[in-house]
């Protein structure tokens, strides 16, 4: 049974208190307040977009794709815009009779999208126009995957799936094994060649032929503990973060794992939990953790101690940290984008995106792209002062 967050506090401490499932007088632990920020940076906005509903009501993670000057994104209540980069103005917009859950995929000439009601759609990127409407599993709320002849789906169900990317037939299915209890949410498969890797509520990391799902490696990344349902979900939400010849692999209640590509031999490992991911920059390797804790970990050697912490977004539901020029960017539940120094970890800007949260920011050509929970999508430079 796949749990659905009220709020990403569900999974961090005071689990039940806080979504008010049960009565009780145990306490509950609040957001951190805002503290003042030395701003040494301005936020200057080059342009924005409303995008439909943007992640909807539900905890999607609808990534943005970019390509060729053109930012491809799309909204939980089907709609899909193609804008240029450079200005955000409008080039195409589809909207979709379905609710959007996973995406956006790209590869070759194609979009992808996956379905809330367990369909996958291709969309020629250059119109927005439907190619093909394919069956799915069950519900995609990953970003789909494609090097232009083939595509990769992961489901809800713990399927991994092959098609061809131009037809939408179906080639293989991957299962894996699904716990009683996990998070909503699925890692996004990775491209890697010949191969795809993909992450699985169970904590395992595998490695699979991308012609016909051939088991290459399975390496077990977490592994439940506790005596509770919920103390034992170790799943593997974050996205897969690929450095070198080796992929950063973090899960919930479990590690922060970095792997070998073509072995899976696991290189190192911290005990870490996170939902959202890691990023790389200035020899650092930079992860959200479950309390909303950003942290820096020396890349190499062996990961014991962590170069810096902030621990002032405590319980603000923060985002996957974006490593760009000199700083780490993060977003909040109350829709804040954050600027960190990669160097210390401190503040150097805040500026608010929207108010419905912000759990998605890209960065390209050292712009700033975030993209609202409630549909708005902004593009900052950043300037010193």
């Amino acid at each position: 049974m796949k749990l659905f967050k009220c709020s990403l506090l569900i999974f961090v401490s005071a689990i039940v208190s806080a979504c008010g499932v049960f009565g009780g007088d145990d306490e509950v632990e609040l957001p951190a307040e805002l503290v003042r920020v030395d701003e040494e940076v301005n936020f200057r906005r080059l342009w924005s977009a409303n995008i439909g509903d943007g992640q909807g009501d539900k905890y999607n993670r609808l990534q943005p794709v970019i390509e060729g000057g053109v930012i491809y994104v799309a909204a939980s209540n089907g709609i899909v815009q193609a804008l240029n980069l450079e200005d955000g103005r409008r080039i195409w917009q589809s909207r979709l009779g379905y609710y959007i859950s996973g995406g956006v995929g790209l590869g070759g000439d194609y979009l992808f999208l996956g379905t809330e009601d367990a369909s996958l759609i291709a969309l020629d990127k250059n119109s927005g126009e439907t190619v093909w409407v394919r069956d799915a599993s069950s519900e995609v709320l990953s970003v789909p995957a494609s090097d232009g002849e083939y595509l990769i789906v992961q489901s809800a169900d713990g399927r991994l799936t092959g098609y061809d990317a131009n037809t939408g037939d179906q080639l293989w299915i991957y299962e894996s094994t699904v716990p009683a209890l996990s998070l909503r949410g699925t890692s996004s498969p990775i491209i890697i060649n010949n191969f795809v890797l993909a992450g699985f509520e169970n904590g395992d990391l595998v490695s699979v032929a991308i012609d016909n799902g051939t088991l290459s490696w399975n390496s077990r990344i977490a592994v439940p503990t506790g005596r509770s349902e919920i103390e034992r979900i170790i799943d593997i939400d974050a996205e897969l973060f690929i450095d070198g010849g080796s992929v950063l692999v973090p899960s919930y209640q479990g590690f922060l794992s970095m792997i070998d590509i073509t072995t899976g031999q696991t290189l190192w490992r911290v005990e870490e939990s996170s939902i959202t991911g890691a990023s790389t920059g200035f020899g650092n390797i930079y992860i959200s953790d479950d309390r909303g804790h950003v942290k820096a970990y020396r890349g190499g050697g062996t990961q014991e101690e962590t170069v810096w912490v902030n621990e002032q977004l405590d319980l603000r539901e923060i985002s996957k940290p974006v490593s760009f020029n000199n700083y780490i960017a993060v977003g909040d539940f109350e829709g804040y984008l954050h600027l960190l120094s990669q160097v210390d970890g401190r503040f150097v800007g805040r500026i608010r995106v929207g108010r419905k949260g912000l759990r998605i920011i890209q960065s390209q050509g050292g712009i700033l792209y975030a993209y609202g929970n409630g549909g708005n999508l902004v593009a900052y430079q950043i300037e010193a002062k």
